[in-house]
């Protein structure tokens, strides 16, 4: 028994960079899927590009609208020349595994260039090493900007903007007696009763600036005290 086609829509996308390069140009890639479809025998019934558009987001036209087809399943596959026109980031990789590739995955995803059929069991394989080394990638980012954080905090040195209470002087942290003083103030208030909603009242009405100069919200306040806790 023949087995059915497989409705396909193919993605292919150029950034601005990419339109000089003949090898990433959206007539190239065009080429590429249509003569992959016929070789795998698919049923390609779309071609959704963008065009000057980005990897840095998810959020494309083209793509939302191939994703869409998948969604309302007129297409059971995604194919794309490479994974670098799908997505350049891992979260955003492993966001569209989790959403539609992954084991219980509405869709099939195919790429020319990396050799992926996650229709198959070894394509699903190499899909799934991807995603676990995206996965450690995005552990390893985590690490190392908290440890890198951590090392500048133990120095003093400046890591952030400065919050209520510090000033940056010569990348340290230094303290700021006002607002530290403005700090205690607000402890004092807490712990007469008073809600975080009235302290921020009553620093308004007192005409007491925040940080950035804005007015006062319960929030805010919470935050800080929060933090000085």
């Amino acid at each position: 028994m023949t087995r059915p086609k497989t409705k396909t829509v193919a993605y292919i996308r150029v950034s601005s960079l990419d339109q000089a390069d003949n090898g990433h140009s959206l007539a190239a890639q065009r080429e590429k899927v249509e003569l992959h479809a016929r070789l795998h025998d698919l049923d390609l019934v779309a071609v959704i590009e963008d065009a000057g558009v980005s990897a840095k987001t998810l959020d494309r036209p083209g793509l939302n609208r191939a994703l869409a087809m998948l969604d309302q399943g007129e297409a059971a596959a995604l194919l794309v020349c490479k994974l670098d026109r799908l997505t350049r980031r891992v979260a955003d990789l492993g966001k569209l595994i989790d959403g539609y590739f992954g084991e219980k995955g509405k869709a099939a995803l195919m790429s020319v260039a990396d050799s992926i059929d996650t229709r198959s069991a070894a394509g699903r394989l190499v899909l799934n090493v991807l995603a676990s080394v995206s996965q450690w990638e995005r552990e390893i980012i985590v690490e190392r900007t908290t440890d890198a954080m951590q090392h500048l905090k133990a120095g003093g040195k400046v890591y952030c903007r400065p919050l209520m209470g510090f000033d940056a002087v010569g990348g340290k942290l230094i303290a700021n007696d006002a607002e530290q003083a403005l700090i205690t103030r607000m402890k004092a208030m807490r712990a007469d009763g008073m809600s975080f909603a009235r302290i921020a009242d009553r620093l308004n009405l007192d005409r007491v600036p925040t940080k950035r100069g804005g007015t006062w919200a319960s929030m805010t306040v919470k935050k800080i005290l929060d933090r000085a806790a």
